[in-house]
Formats: C-alpha cells, sequence, structure tokens
C-alpha cells in the first residue's frame, strides 16, 4: 500500500500587485525586482478578514472534486502555513468546520516554504500505516498584511503573494503514487529569515518597542538562504532519485518551491534538468510559502504538463533551515 495524489487544485486572490504597483509605495522598480528574484506581480487578498483557511477553501473544493470526493469523505486535513488565521486555534481546525466535514483528524504544520512536503511525508506514513485513507493536504498563505511596505522592508516586501493550492492522497495498491518522500532541517539558521515577535520566550510577547522596531515583520538574511538553498535542494532531490533507483534524466517534470526564479534555475542546472521540465510560477504569484509547490502541481495537471505515467520531482528550502523533496509518479 502507498499514496497517490489523486487531486489537486489552487486559488489567488483577484487583487494583482505589480512591481510598479510596489514602487509607489517605496523605492525600488520592476527592473530591479525581475532582475533579483524574477517576479512581475504577486496576489494581495481583496479586502481585511480574509484568511489562509478562506483561500484554502477554493482550493480544496477544486482538489476534492477532482478526486471524486465531498468533504464528508475526508478523513483528515493537514494544514501547511506560516500565516495562519489566528494565533491559535489552527487553520485546519478552521477549514475543517468551513468545508462541513465531519469529526476528523487536523493537523497545522509549521515548516514554513517546506510545509506542503512535511505534510505529504505525515500523510504519506498515515496511508501507509492504514491510519487514514483520504488525506487532504492544504498549503495556504496570507502573506500581504504581515510584511513591511516601506523602505525598510522592501527586501522582504517584494518576494512575498497570497495564495492556497490542495492536494488529495489516497491510498493505492499499484506501482505509482508517492515514491519517497524525505525532508529534513538544521536550525543553524533559524535566525537567517524568521519573524521575532510576539514571542513567548518575552514578556509581554509584544510591546511597543517591539513594534517601533519592527520586529513583528519577516527579516531575512539572503545571501545565507539563497546559499544554503542553491546547496541542500540539488542534494536532498537526488538523494530521493537514488532511493527509487532514478536519475534526473527520468524527471518528467521539476516543481521546486518557488522563493527565488534564480534559485531555481540554479537548482535545475545542478541536477541537468532541462528549463522545458520546470514550472516556474513566481513570476506570476510571488513566493507564497506552503501553497508554492500545490498551486505549481495543480497548474501544471490541469495544463496537461501532468500526465498518466509522469514522474515528478518535487523540492524546497526555508526558513528554519527546513528542505526536502519527494518523487512522486502519477
Amino acid at each position: 500500500m502507498r499514496a497517490r495524489i489523486t487531486g489537486a487544485g489552487h486559488y489567488v486572490p483577484t487583487r494583482v500587485v505589480t512591481n510598479d504597483d510596489l514602487a509607489k509605495l517605496f523605492p525600488t522598480s520592476d527592473e530591479w525586482i525581475q532582475q533579483r528574484t524574477g517576479i512581475k506581480e504577486r496576489r494581495f487578498i481583496e479586502h481585511s478578514g480574509i484568511g489562509a483557511s478562506d483561500l484554502a477553501m477554493p482550493a480544496a473544493k477544486s482538489a476534492l472534486e477532482q478526486a471524486g470526493l465531498g468533504p464528508k469523505d475526508v478523513d483528515a486535513i493537514i494544514f501547511a502555513t506560516l500565516s495562519p488565521d489566528v494565533y491559535f486555534p489552527g487553520s485546519a481546525c478552521i477549514l475543517q468546520h468551513k468545508l462541513g466535514c465531519r469529526q476528523i483528524a487536523a493537523l497545522d504544520v509549521r515548516n514554513q516554504c517546506s510545509g506542503f512536503l512535511y505534510s505529504l511525508q505525515i500523510a504519506d506514513a498515515w496511508i501507509r500505516a492504514g491510519v487514514h485513507k483520504n488525506v487532504l493536504i492544504v498549503g495556504a498563505e496570507v502573506h500581504s498584511t504581515g510584511i513591511e511596505l516601506n523602505e525598510r522592508g522592501r527586501d522582504v516586501a517584494v518576494l512575498f503573494g497570497d495564495g492556497a493550492g490542495a492536494v488529495v492522497v489516497q491510498p493505492t495498491d499499484g506501482e505509482r503514487g508517492v515514491r519517497t518522500v524525505e525532508v529534513a532541517a538544521d536550525g543553524v539558521g533559524y535566525k537567517e529569515l524568521w519573524v521575532e515577535a510576539p514571542a513567548s520566550m518575552c514578556d509581554p510577547r509584544i510591546d511597543h518597542k517591539m513594534l517601533d522596531e519592527g520586529r513583528h515583520f519577516p527579516k531575512m538574511n539572503g545571501k545565507q538562504v539563497f546559499r544554503w538553498a542553491v546547496e541542500k535542494m540539488p542534494e536532498i532531490a537526488l538523494s530521493v532519485l537514488g532511493k527509487v533507483g532514478k536519475t534526473p534524466a527520468d524527471v518528467d517534470l521539476f516543481v521546486p518551491h518557488q522563493a527565488n526564479m534564480r534559485i531555481n534555475q540554479m537548482v535545475a542546472g545542478k541536477l541537468g534538468i532541462p528549463e522545458d521540465r520546470v514550472v516556474h510560477n513566481i513570476e506570476r504569484y510571488g513566493n507564497t510559502t506552503a501553497a508554492t509547490i500545490p498551486i505549481g502541481l495543480s497548474e501544471s495537471w490541469k495544463d496537461g504538463k501532468i500526465k498518466e505515467g509522469s514522474t515528478v520531482l518535487m523540492a524546497a528550502f526555508g526558513a528554519g533551515f527546513t528542505w526536502g523533496a519527494a518523487v512522486v509518479e502519477f
């Protein structure tokens, strides 16, 4: 018994924010952003009151529909996000309620850009162990309400967008499906990409000084993140391919996390995967963190790039530091 992805869906808000729009808020330019990141535009929620679970709803419904299931058929929800609707409870519980699922297992995964792959490994293990059958995995983020849209925060603010992707994972006794998932972490870099406040180690958890200093906004050491990403993503990608007796030449489609176009190009180059087999959507959506890989899967499947028999490689790197890769045969 192994897990198989039987449906995928995605959703992004209707509000398009271009690089030129950001240039009206702080010193930057379309040329500067594109040269460094590959991003042309991103999506932001249309108004206050929209949370990660709201973006997840249409993505989840689309994935369930493709899988031939309804909300009542779902046995468990795994929700990967760094931007939950509220501090607690988890967004998986909120999504369970909004979808109208039965009283089922609902779990949030807080592994940022690697969150979808960590979630896929959990779902695969559950299914292989016979714990659950129909598992809904969601990656959804609302970044636009948590970034600093001014000169102090511009290096991070230009990167992120809002969106959601979802897949349905079910058991199969066939040869195809989730062949392997590998994840890893090294906390040595936890301060290189983080949001420091509010924090339980501080009393109070947040104060006016923290707010004035912008410690509730994300901070990133871009050079360190880039260096680690271009080392760890190819390394773990080769590891999962090796575990299933494959090489990069066997990969029909590579779906990397969309953090930076330059990272993806360098990783694909190191692996020797041709550009026409690499999924890029960062130019349209920016970095949607846990949502990038399921959005890429959903779009690729609907566009016919993923077909029956396709071997798909996924890889991600993000805050923590955390990283992972998976090989899935459709």
